[in-house]
């Protein structure tokens, strides 16, 4: 599996359409999608990799695809965008969440579904960002010495 394409995500009726390149046949690119759900493992489409089991050209395609199979076999019915507040930074998605005037994060890397979001809770989305941000910077920073020490 490639790179999770989060800046090419899109959020739908509870879900989190998140294209990424599968495999590649005579040169060209072909897609895949997994999902997220906004009410997690309460959802039998939570984490699941294509559901549908059809694959596309390209990450319209795939989101189109993604769209029909959930309009016709989603377990969920959403009233709200969970997902509105996404970013993307150093390809890795992050989701703002405000709580009772609580913001908190989940966050995602490149290549898995695995949350690895610390418990924190901040004052503002800004904030919240911003923590983010610099501790990304920082693993960033980090991974390159390394690499350049292990030359």
């Amino acid at each position: 599996m490639g790179r999770l394409l989060y800046e090419e995500s899109v959020s739908y009726k509870g879900y989190l359409i998140i294209p990424f390149v599968f495999g590649k046949a005579d040169k060209y690119d072909i897609f895949s999608y997994k999902l997220l759900s906004a009410v997690g493992y309460n959802s039998k489409f939570h984490k699941v990799e294509n559901p549908a089991t059809i694959y596309g050209s390209n990450t319209e395609n795939v989101i189109k695809i993604a769209k029909e199979h959930l309009d016709l076999h989603s377990d969920l019915v959403a009233y709200s965008d969970a997902f509105r507040f996404r970013y993307t930074y150093r390809n890795n998605l992050i989701i703002v969440f405000n709580q009772g005037g609580k913001y908190f994060y989940d966050h995602y890397p490149s290549d898995s579904l695995n949350n690895i979001a610390a418990p924190k809770l901040f004052r503002s989305e800004y904030e919240c960002l911003q923590w983010i941000k610099e501790g990304l910077d920082r693993l960033n920073i980090r991974n390159k010495i390394q690499s350049c020490t292990n030359q």
